[in-house]
């Protein structure tokens, strides 16, 4: 059970664990909604939302929850094994809202007061934010936005025209919050898979930004959580590694279950072949394997951000390695 007791979060107690496997259905339900359409339908998204699903990496003093890494991981499975696409949503645009614990405390709750609010960005194409009376004129292309079509803030990162860190030589880079109907989309997003993220693109072109709505990329948090210790590219990476492997999971389940329901002409069912119980089993020694070192590596830098307050570089190569080779192992398990 997950206890909340903040100043800015009700009091009441629930698991969150119950609340991902209550929409499992509903997502199921929407599966072919969700990849025709591109997107996650409104509807279920605002469901999530509301249910507080996409404030889960938000600080409490803000009005998140602030949950336990390894169950946030726990999480996503659970939503992935439904469908990979909302499961990357879910993973992106939590670990996208830990910049709430990085940012200026006023402007994140100037954000999050509204708390169905969903935060989407973009890898930069070269953009440029020129700074101007009151904040900065900004410029350029963000692409692969994923949860875009749910987004209600976009981040657009940017570097600082003039304007260099301490090295001398580092230009400043400023994450600019965007709501999210001052930028223009474009739709790029025509791919095979993951269709329902709508990782669409967006522009901005000689807008305004104040500078109350920007900060510099790559300081330390204001929060003293352990959770914003973590890097932001192993809480994705592990997060994308553990969709992964819930994509591979429900079809691993899905063979399973055809197996036991259907036989072939003149033959015994399918779970009874020894070729069958020899792909399956390998399939499932593949994702124990990989899921089991993924969960190992997980579990050491959630130690060391809780005990330590340091992560070791071996220890964040471990754990990027572990997510790597969780994603590639997937695919063999999917296309087995």
């Amino acid at each position: 059970m997950v206890e909340i007791k903040t100043d800015s979060t009700p009091n009441r107690k629930f698991s969150f664990l119950d609340v991902a496997k209550e929409f499992v259905p509903k997502i199921l339900d929407a599966s072919r909604v969700i990849s025709e359409g591109r997107e996650i339908p409104p509807q279920l998204a605002s469901e999530m939302a509301e249910e507080g699903l996409f404030r889960l990496y938000i600080p409490k003093s803000i009005g998140g929850y602030e949950i336990d890494y390894l169950k946030f991981l726990e999480l996503v499975s659970v939503i992935a094994e439904a469908d990979g696409s909302v499961g990357w949503c879910f993973n992106q645009n939590n670990v996208l809202s830990t910049l709430s614990a990085f940012m200026p405390k006023e402007l994140a709750q100037e954000i999050w007061s509204d708390p169905t609010v969903v935060l989407s960005n973009g890898p930069p194409i070269s953009p440029v934010a020129v700074p101007v009376e009151g904040g900065y004129r900004l410029n350029g292309r963000w692409n692969f936005s994923s949860g875009s079509r749910h987004a209600k803030w976009v981040v657009a990162l940017a570097p600082v025209k003039g304007r260099v860190l301490e090295d001398g030589e580092s230009p400043e880079m400023r994450n600019m919050m965007i709501p999210k109907e001052e930028v223009e989309f474009i739709d790029t997003w025509e791919v095979n898979g993951l269709r329902g993220t709508g990782s669409f693109s967006f522009t901005a072109k000689d807008l305004f930004v104040s500078e109350s709505h920007s900060f510099v990329e790559g300081g330390p948090p204001r929060e003293e959580g352990p959770i914003y210790l973590i890097p932001k590219s192993l809480l994705f990476c592990s997060g994308f590694a553990t969709t992964a492997l819930g994509v591979a999971r429900g079809a691993l389940n899905a063979v399973i279950e055809l197996s036991s329901a259907k036989t072939p002409q003149e033959q015994d069912l399918l779970m009874k072949q020894p070729f069958t119980q020899r792909e399956i089993g390998q399939a499932e020694a593949i994702w124990r394997s990989a899921n089991a070192y993924l969960r190992d590596s997980s579990e050491a830098v959630w130690e060391s951000a809780v005990n330590d307050r340091v992560i070791p570089v071996e220890t964040r190569i471990n754990l990027r390695l572990s997510s790597t080779h969780a994603i590639r192992e997937a695919v063999k398990v999917a296309d087995m």
